[in-house]
């Protein structure tokens, strides 16, 4: 197996957990576990927060002393164990417990799989946006899965499919993976300490990305745990639901898959811009106009509002950073674009929420404007 299907694959077995756990694990925890809108928030913003952290410590502390491909498969294989555990009847702190170990070990895969990309882009030239377009392929099988077992079933597909999921990425992580990411992980990167967070900071433009980042990836907070509630309080049907919900990642696919040919040579800013702008006007409308009708022509623009975001920072990292300081710019990123700032919006969002669920959607504006704004005031001077 060639390292570009190597990748492709693995963001494809990753992402399909991944198409399971964003969109429905709230719904799973209200409709199968009888937990209120605000204790399965309460779960899921808890989660979120140890997710951050650790994918921000945990992580960089496993690869600086083992290899890429170890941290996978190892992590993969104890998220399959924990799992087991949400099977039986659950109370509230019960779940709260599981949810925090399931968090502390899940999400590192993502950011073991993103890094050993990065490396793989600049050791062996391998195409990004290729290899990601299947992450958002396997996303879509899984929402389509759920969204049929779900109809035929019960939410407690829900469950039992992210279980094999699980199983089924941890049996491909155990295959011969490409040789790079089996080397020692000195030969890639060095420990990371506080004087290489220092460093990976005084890197030129990097404060500003991050931040934006964290705040256009954070903006899809009350998307990612509400979307299937708002969709199921319109009485849409469950495999419907799951259709609508794979519209954002049909043009997600479209979008990585051409982003190599079109984006590598767009300036950061400007993509950071287009998904400002993109966010701004997907959640707007979608408060503005509360149907399922709407809901359906937003999903569109999840190509700007994550996947350009996404690429902009992936494109800034492979280009301007060394490999030295790839995993400690994963987990920031990991952390706290793609865990942390969507739970801190979590709560929020699930009290707005509560008092119209459209208004959950509007609130994420606080995050997208500033964005917006922060790009036109730094592009010039950082020149990004």
């Amino acid at each position: 197996m060639n390292n570009q299907r190597w990748l492709s694959i693995s963001f494809l077995a990753f992402f399909f957990t991944w198409g399971v756990f964003v969109p429905y694990w709230t719904g799973w925890l209200t409709n199968e576990k009888g937990m209120s809108v605000k204790a399965a928030s309460i779960i899921m913003g808890a989660g979120m927060v140890v997710r951050a952290f650790s994918t921000f410590l945990i992580f960089p502390y496993l690869t600086s002393r083992t290899s890429y491909i170890r941290v996978i498969k190892w992590m993969t294989l104890l998220s399959v164990v924990i799992a087991i555990f949400y099977i039986p009847e659950s109370t509230f702190t019960t779940l709260l417990i599981i949810t925090v170990l399931f968090s502390i070990v899940y999400p590192i895969i993502l950011p073991g799989v993103e890094s050993g990309a990065s490396v793989l882009m600049q050791k062996e030239r391998i195409h990004y946006g290729k290899s990601r377009s299947f992450g958002s392929i396997g996303y879509t099988i899984a929402l389509l899965l759920v969204g049929g077992a779900t109809a035929i079933w019960n939410e407690q597909a829900i469950l039992y499919m992210m279980i094999a999921g699980l199983a089924a990425a941890g049996i491909f992580f155990m295959r011969p993976a490409p040789a790079v990411l089996n080397e020692l992980p000195e030969k890639l990167v060095h420990p990371v300490e506080k004087a290489g967070i220092r460093s990976l900071f005084a890197t030129k433009g990097f404060p500003v990305i991050m931040l934006l980042a964290i705040l256009l990836q954070g903006a899809h907070a009350s998307y990612y745990n509400y979307g299937y509630l708002f969709l199921d309080d319109l009485d849409v049907n469950g495999f419907t639901i799951g259709v609508i919900l794979n519209i954002a990642v049909l043009f997600e696919i479209i979008f990585f898959t051409q982003a190599d040919r079109f984006l590598s040579n767009m300036r950061i800013s400007t993509m950071f811009l287009l998904a400002g702008v993109g966010s701004t006007v997907r959640w707007v409308i979608i408060f503005l106009f509360p149907t399922a009708a709407i809901f359906v022509l937003s999903q569109g623009l999840h190509a700007l509002s994550f996947g350009i975001a996404h690429y902009a920072f992936i494109q800034y990292i492979s280009k301007n950073l060394p490999h030295s300081k790839i995993a400690s710019a994963q987990g920031f990123y990991a952390a706290f674009a793609m865990s942390l700032s969507a739970a801190i919006l979590t709560f929020p969002a699930g009290y707005l929420y509560d008092l119209s669920p459209g208004a959950a959607f509007l609130g994420m504006t606080v995050c997208t404007i500033p964005a917006v704004v922060i790009v036109l005031v730094t592009r010039k001077r950082l020149a990004y």
